[in-house]
């Protein structure tokens, strides 16, 4: 029966599980794309949400430490301009992250963004966390983020779950989180999406 159960949360997280092969960045190209968005020291839970019945698709973490960085567990983003290595996006400058939201937000689907502060401690610790975690199988997206994030000091309480809608809800009872959506109404796939996207040199 359990085998039968992880088969039908695979053919769920379907946006996950179209995980393209990523050229892997070499340590120089990413040593030099490494940004770091001004303020706090954050965690940003991003959550793929369709439109029509409100379950989630896919989980994705953003870690702003010593430099900014999106965990893309077996996630379908690539972009020429943006280095990855095994499921880390590096050089996530504004204008990356918004690429980001837009490739995945169309008329199916939209971004819900969670975002806490950390201290700088919280921070090294998740940095280390999701850049030496490896690439993860597919459809374990959000498995791989829950298991990620129980890892971090205060954050201990979060439940391992495969499923995307399930940890959204848990982040959003932490206190302090900031919640934003973003919408768009274009038609088309995550791979369009990335085709469309401007990102400056």
């Amino acid at each position: 029966m359990r085998i039968f159960a992880v088969l039908a949360v695979v053919a769920a997280l379907g946006a996950c599980a179209e995980a393209p092969t990523i050229p892997y960045a070499s340590d120089e190209r990413v040593a030099a794309s490494a940004y770091r968005a001004p303020g706090p020291n954050t965690m940003t839970l991003m959550t793929m949400v369709s439109n029509r019945n409100g379950k989630g698709a896919h989980s994705a973490l953003m870690i702003n430490g010593s430099q900014r960085v999106i965990f893309d567990p077996a996630g379908s983003f690539e972009n020429a301009r943006v280095p990855e290595q095994e499921d880390v996006l590096y050089g996530v400058t504004p204008a990356v992250l918004k690429g980001y939201k837009s490739a995945h937000a169309r008329s199916t689907y939209h971004v819900v963004s969670q975002t806490v502060e950390l201290t700088p401690e919280q921070a090294a610790i998740a940095l280390q966390l999701v850049t030496t975690n490896g690439a993860v199988p597919r459809a374990f997206c959000t498995n791989a983020t829950t298991s990620l994030m129980q890892q971090i000091p205060g954050f201990e309480s979060i439940d391992v779950t495969f499923f995307p809608t399930n940890l959204m809800e848990q982040m959003a009872s932490f206190p302090g989180v900031v919640e934003e959506k973003y919408f768009e109404d274009d038609e088309g796939t995550i791979v369009d999406g990335v085709a469309g996207i401007v990102i400056p040199e």
